[in-house]
């Protein structure tokens, strides 16, 4: 399994951010992923809505075409998480799934081994963000043990508010940090730049949509530069 070491070394950041774009077309995904990369984004994902998730691994090369060494990451909504790891090429720097299939109360992770299977079969070399005590998926009692049992099964746990653009409660964000320790944890729903300094020194990587948009489809280059601005000035200022 990979670990935070291997995070910190794909990533020159401490706090990592990941602007996501809801991609309709090509055109749409390389103009706001110039919009990111010139905002200095560590890199981006891009999450189909409209298009299926072949069209989106399409864009993703694309994209990855005229970012050659930047991080571009994929979410293929529709697809299982072992349908995903079946599909995927070498070229995608990362997989994001909204259910990583943890089921904290129970010692048999079968679903969550399946998945891991698949991507070890797959012999895919990415980071895995899986979704744990996401939005729009069942409730979750017990964030504790929800955030040590994903640690065996993915690369970066990945929560997020109760819905999108909607933020996650500071002390879910703390409880799932404080199980996890050095473990990354990202946050994928509310991160905005007038709340992000709340959330900085209980998580490690921001996976960032309506906060930084001017429309469901398209970011902002103003409000994406000025979150990038503030969680760089944060690493400076912490050290």
């Amino acid at each position: 399994m990979h670990n935070t070491l291997q995070l910190s070394s794909i990533f020159s950041h401490k706090h990592v951010v990941l602007p996501v774009i809801h991609v309709k077309s090509q055109q749409q995904a390389l103009r706001n992923a110039q919009i990111a990369y010139e905002a200095g984004a560590d890199g981006v994902f891009l999450i189909n809505h409209t298009i299926n998730a072949e069209g989106l691994l399409a864009i993703q090369n694309a994209v990855a075409n005229v970012y050659p060494d930047w991080w571009v990451g994929v979410n293929c909504l529709g697809l299982s998480p072992g349908d995903v790891f079946a599909r995927i090429s070498p070229r995608i720097a990362g997989v994001w799934v909204d259910n990583a299939m943890i089921l904290e109360n129970q010692r048999n992770q079968s679903e969550a081994q399946a998945v891991l299977n698949a991507r070890q079969q797959s012999g895919w070399n990415g980071l895995y963000f899986g979704g744990v005590a996401f939005k729009y998926q069942r409730h979750v009692d017990d964030l504790c043990a929800a955030a040590k049992t994903a640690r065996d099964f993915m690369d970066v746990v990945t929560t997020s508010g109760p819905g999108t653009g909607k933020p996650a409660h500071v002390e879910k964000i703390r409880i799932m940090k404080s199980s996890l320790e050095d473990f990354p944890l990202a946050i994928a729903s509310g991160i905005t730049p007038d709340n992000v300094a709340d959330y900085l020194p209980y998580s490690d990587c921001y996976l960032v949509a309506t906060g930084i948009s001017r429309s469901f489809d398209d970011l902002d280059p103003i409000l994406t530069q000025r979150l990038i601005k503030l969680v760089r000035q944060y690493d400076r200022e912490v050290g």
